[in-house]
C-alpha cells in the first residue's frame, strides 16, 4: 500500500505504509541514549590535566615555603654592615673602588655589595656619584 506525502518542492512521492507506521518507533528508540564511553582522550582530560594543576600547585607552595629570603627571626638578629661612603672621581670604576677599600677580599664580592647596597642597576658609575662601601 503506497501514500502520497508533498515535499516543499510539491512533487509527489510515494512513501511506504511500513515506513509511516515504523516514525514513531525510531523516535521512543532515540529518547534512550546509549551509556557514556570514556575515550582515552577523555581519560587524559579528566585525570590527567587535574595532576598536572596539582602537582604544579604543590611545587609552589613548596617554593614558598622553602624560600631562603628571610631577612631575620627577630630585630635582635639584624646585623648593620659597616660602610663608608666613597665620592666616585673621574676615571674609577667599582673595580677599582672594590680593590682599595678591601685588599684583602675578592672584588667581585665587594662589587656584589656595593651594587646590593646602592641599589645599583647596572656595574657603571659616574663621577662625583656617593656610593656606600662596605669595610669588612
Amino acid at each position: 500500500m503506497s501514500a502520497f506525502s508533498a515535499s516543499q518542492d510539491s512533487r509527489p512521492q510515494f512513501v511506504s505504509v511500513q515506513h509511516l507506521t515504523s516514525v514513531p518507533e525510531v523516535r521512543s528508540r532515540k529518547g534512550t541514549l546509549p551509556p557514556l564511553r570514556l575515550t582515552r582522550r577523555g581519560r587524559v582530560v579528566l585525570i590527567g590535566i587535574p595532576l598536572v594543576l596539582l602537582a604544579a600547585v604543590l611545587f609552589l607552595l613548596a617554593g614558598f615555603l622553602n624560600a631562603p629570603a628571610k631577612a631575620a627571626d627577630s630585630v635582635a638578629d639584624l646585623a648593620v654592615t659597616p660602610t663608608v661612603s666613597v665620592t666616585v672621581q673621574a676615571g674609577e670604576s667599582l673595580w677599582g673602588i672594590a680593590a682599595a677599600v678591601a685588599p684583602d677580599r675578592d672584588a667581585r664580592d665587594v662589587i656584589a655589595d656595593i651594587v646590593q647596597l646602592n641599589n645599583l642597576t647596572a656595574g657603571t658609575v659616574l663621577p662625583g656619584q656617593q656610593l656606600f662601601v662596605p669595610v669588612k
